[in-house]
Order: structure tokens, then sequence, then C-alpha cells
């Protein structure tokens, strides 16, 4: 059994976190769901993109870090889209709690996500669909690859190819895609074990 915490995307807590969350409860996990919009949704990117940059970013990752002190002890943090800034953002500040980071989405730079040093021997997986418009490229990529790996750290990457951004959300339909969805529910469950 793990503790894991979920940070969603910039559109809130909807049916592909629940559904994720759904799935690691059942597989016997303990999952808490930092909710920095405390219920509120967005359908769309552009209503909730704008809502997020009208936000100080250093306040909510101090909330998402006070968020997840709701674990106490060993967690492995699971972001989605910005969500993932905010997972290894967690990892970052609580390097002796941190067991893993999995983000869907584009991981990144760690002097993007507060600076500091990774966690010595803390995996991090990235999944991110092949038609995904905000990816942000190789370039982006291969810094985070660099920093991992001076931490020791060799990171896994998943493509899934024709999936969107947030390809485990049924209700976008530009960018599900039910068999990525499942290829990385098995990949999550796999990387956070028994």
């Amino acid at each position: 059994m793990t503790d894991i915490l979920v940070l969603p995307s910039v559109l809130g807590v909807r049916p592909g976190i629940t559904d994720t969350v759904e799935r690691l409860r059942a597989a016997g996990h303990r999952v808490e769901v930092v909710d920095l919009l405390d219920g509120r949704t967005f359908d769309s990117y552009e209503p909730a993109m704008a809502h997020r940059q009208s936000l100080d970013g250093e306040a909510l990752e101090a909330e998402a870090l006070r968020r997840s002190r709701v674990v106490d002890g060993p967690f492995v943090t699971v972001g989605f889209s910005a969500g993932g800034a905010l997972a290894q953002h967690v990892a970052l500040r609580r390097p002796e709690d941190a067991r893993g980071v999995v983000v869907m989405g584009s991981a990144m730079p760690l002097q993007w996500v507060g600076g500091g040093e990774w966690p010595s021997g803390v995996p991090v997986q990235e999944h991110v669909g092949e038609e995904d418009a905000f990816d942000d490229g190789p370039e982006v990529r291969a810094e985070f690859t660099a920093d991992m790996k001076r931490a020791g750290v060799e990171p896994e990457f998943f493509t899934y190819p024709g999936a969107g951004h947030l390809f485990n959300e049924p209700s976008l339909r530009g960018e599900y895609d039910a068999a990525a969805a499942e290829a990385f529910h098995a990949r999550l469950l796999a990387f956070v074990g028994d």
C-alpha cells in the first residue's frame, strides 16, 4: 500500500481524475487529492488558464506543499498537466518523504518548479500524448533529463500515439484516448507498486 497525492490540472477534479483515484484506491492505495481549486472545475483551457494566471505562482506552490502534509510520511505524487509541476515541487520540498513522481504532460526542469536538487534516487515517469498541444518539446525534456541524471535518476518517458494532452479525460473529445488511458493506468499502478 502506497500513500499517493494526486494534483489535478487547471481544469480541476474532472472524471479523468476521479477514475484514476478510484483505480488507485481499488488497488489498495491511500489517495489524497490536492485540489487547489476547492471543487471548482472548468470545461475548457482558456478560462482555466486565465484563472490560473490570475493566481500567485509561489502561493500556489506553498499551498500545494501545505496540503501535501495530509500525508505524514512516504508518498508518491501524481500530477496532471500544471499539477505535474506542483507534484515535482512537492517532491523537491519534501525529499525525505518523496518516493516517486508521475507526470501526465511535460515534466519541468527543476528551475521551473522552485529549483534545488532532485532527491537522490527518487524515480520519475512522464506520460505524454503524441498530439499534446502543450508539450514543451525536446529541449525542455533534455534539461529535465539532465536534472534527473545529476541526482542518479534515469527518468522514464512514455509517449502515446494519437493521444492528446489530458488523454485520460473522457470529456475532452479531441484529447481522450481510451487505449492510452488504459496503458497509462497500468503503468501507474506498476509504478506505485503493492
